[in-house]
């Protein structure tokens, strides 16, 4: 048992009991609540009554106990309402934002402009006091409470790589929003569960007290200090009871909350995990076939173009970029960061950020079946079906892609769960598969293993292993080996060599800004710089005689690249609202002549396979 789980058994024993007690409460050998003894009123603690009798002379502790039952149903109630209500307006606010995000989240704040107190008293006021009006009242009071909470969390989580890497699996947003989302928000989650239990506990005994909570006979701890309150000189214990009563329940419940916030956190804790998840169901297939272009490239990029929707005009990130993906072909793009390289990753598995748009261009996939598909034009329906079944992606910080909340076994599993109908045994055995082919050891262990509990490169091969689980055809890796140490980097380099010499036709985008790697594992390469490709070409051939000077300049400025001495790329990669006119390269080229900032230059061919964008590329070296 974990330090975590140890600090939840007090809290919960104690809550549990409070529970169980007003529950058991109709079978309890308890008073009648309204048994009068006027005769003893005001009584003290004795063996008939432990805690005495009140203003009437009927016994306190049969009151506590059913009054609590009350006081607990109203208040657990409206927060569960409340919680229920709340979540569902932030989640889908945070994860749709826009015009969902106006509806859901945007007009439940407009409560929360009205004093909390004249809001349940209005409420009160208008439909009665009593047991349904206090939590419909309360339930109101607190539903823009748990939306704004749950709606920052998720604009916080949605961004994450482990949700855009479901998204990537071909989950459907209602599984992406259950299992992904709101396992991991449920730690704030669960702190405003016991802060709303607290304050509707208050508000509902403030209302008794008033007289607009509990109607009569019916007891609550709020009617209890009302009476006491009256009876102060008489006996001041009635007062006692009803409060710490009050106070021990909230203080209980926030202590629990705290404490199952810590042991429900997997990081804590490793053999428990968010065992509320339920397997969700296969999303259906829809697909968007262009006209057969009798092309036998698996991927061919045409003038693809990526824009930022500004509030006035589109700043355009990526502009034309052009390339193609043969059957078996390992295609690198590098280039310094911001030259577009993962933003051109991303909108060929249509996972582009909601300010960011294809503007232009198309992307033509060789789907298994033989249709042709524009991934530039997929809507997310479409996308779904090819995601991780056509088309996967593996990304840059495995920690980051990989859900905190489920073990590598599960996400594995889910991956293949959205193409594939399965039954639970092959479905683990599949799984142990895989992981022992992107060589991790002792799968059959490591199938419960949560992220945090593997190593940097293990976690690699963990998400390597769920982008490959169903055999896509086309996989692009976005720098999958940056932060592994040479050895690691290695290996996983061999991995991916491996994978596509193991699954026929396979074709490979590799990201990297690492020449290096370039040059062991890519047959082609495309150099990108501010967003444009400046040149192409077979790897041996742009590496032996480089065409363009920002090429030339890359190669010059690594320890691999050959040249007697290092030389640096003077200058940064400009910024998408300040490109130069002309040649984008021309501020920092040593070739650059006055004619390069009159003119946007066209790719040129030197020979047959190889392209550059640059008019002096013959006196390149």
């Amino acid at each position: 048992m974990t330090t975590a789980q140890k600090r939840l058994i007090l809290p919960l024993a104690i809550a549990s009991a409070i529970v169980a007690l007003v529950l058991l409460a109709p079978v309890l050998p308890l008073y009648d609540t309204r048994e009068m003894n006027i005769p003893n009123r005001f009584a003290g603690p004795s063996a008939a009554h432990w805690l005495g009798q009140d203003e009437f002379g009927r016994d306190v502790l049969s009151r506590l106990i059913w009054g609590g039952r009350a006081s607990l149903f109203i208040a657990v109630g409206a927060a569960l309402a409340a919680a229920m209500i709340g979540t569902t307006l932030g989640l889908l606010g945070g994860f749709f934002r826009g015009f969902v995000e106006i509806v859901t989240v945007r007009f439940s704040e407009a409560i929360l402009c009205l004093p909390p107190l004249l809001l349940a008293l209005l409420v009160v006021t208008i439909l009665g006091a009593g047991t349904w009006p206090l939590i419909l009242a309360l339930t109101l009071l607190y539903t823009p409470n748990y939306a704004r909470v749950v709606y920052a969390a998720t604009l916080q989580v949605r961004s994450l790589d482990y949700v855009t890497a479901q998204t990537a699996l071909g989950a459907h947003p209602a599984q992406v929003l259950v299992r992904t989302v709101l396992p991991n928000i449920l730690p704030p989650l669960l702190v405003q569960m016991s802060l709303v239990v607290a304050s509707a506990m208050v508000i509902e005994s403030g209302l008794s007290f008033l007289g607009l909570g509990v109607v009569p006979p019916t007891p609550s701890w709020g009617l209890m200090i009302r009476a006491a309150r009256g009876a102060m000189e008489q006996q001041w214990l009635l007062l006692v009871w009803p409060s710490l009563a009050l106070a021990g329940t909230i203080l209980t419940f926030n202590l629990l909350c705290d404490r199952l916030q810590s042991a429900l956190d997997p990081r804590g804790v490793t053999g428990g995990g968010a065992l509320w998840l339920r397997r969700a169901k296969r999303p259906q297939v829809v697909s968007e076939v262009v006209p057969d272009t009798q092309d036998s490239a698996l991927l061919r990029v045409e003038d693809l173009s990526i824009a930022l929707d500004g509030e006035y005009r589109k700043t355009e990130l990526v502009r034309a970029v052009s390339f193609t993906v043969m059957p078996g072909e390992t295609r690198a793009i590098v280039g310094e960061s911001g030259s577009g390289k993962t933003l051109t990753g991303l909108a060929l598995t249509g996972l582009l950020s909601d300010v960011l748009s294809v503007s232009g261009g198309r992307a033509l996939f060789t789907c298994r079946d033989g249709a042709h598909v524009d991934l530039a034009a997929l809507g997310e329906d479409a996308f779904r079906s090819l995601r991780g079944r056509e088309v996967s992606m593996v990304f840059q910080d495995a920690a980051a892609a990989l859900n905190p909340v489920l073990r590598i076994g599960e996400q594995v599993g889910e991956a293949i769960r959205a193409h594939t109908q399965i039954d639970d045994e092959a479905l683990k055995k599949r799984v142990v598969a895989l992981l022992r082919q992107v060589g991790l050891p002792d799968p059959e262990r490591r199938v419960r293993s949560y992220p945090h509990e593997l190593s940097g490169g293990q976690r690699q091969r963990a998400m390597i292993a769920v982008a490959v689980a169903n055999d896509p055809r086309l996989l692009i890796a976005d720098e999958p080996t940056t932060a592994l140490d040479p050895t690691i980097q290695a290996q996983i380099l061999k991995l991916f060599q491996n994978l596509k010499d193991e699954t026929d036709g396979m074709g490979l985008i590799f990201v990297t800004h690492d020449l290096a790697v370039v040059a062991e594992i890519a047959d082609q390469v495309t150099v990108m710089y501010a967003g444009e490709v400046v040149e192409e070409g077979p790897v041996d051939q742009v590496f032996d005689r480089p065409r363009h000077p920002y090429t030339a300049a890359l190669i010059a400025s690594v320890p691999e690249g050959g040249a007697e001495r290092l030389e640096a790329i003077p200058g940064t990669v400009p910024t998408p609202n300040a490109m130069p006119p002309g040649c984008r390269f021309a501020p920092r080229c040593s070739y650059a002549t006055d004619a390069c900032a009159a003119v946007i230059p066209n790719m040129e061919r030197p020979s047959a396979d190889r392209s550059t964008r640059c008019i002096r590329w013959k006196e390149v070296t």
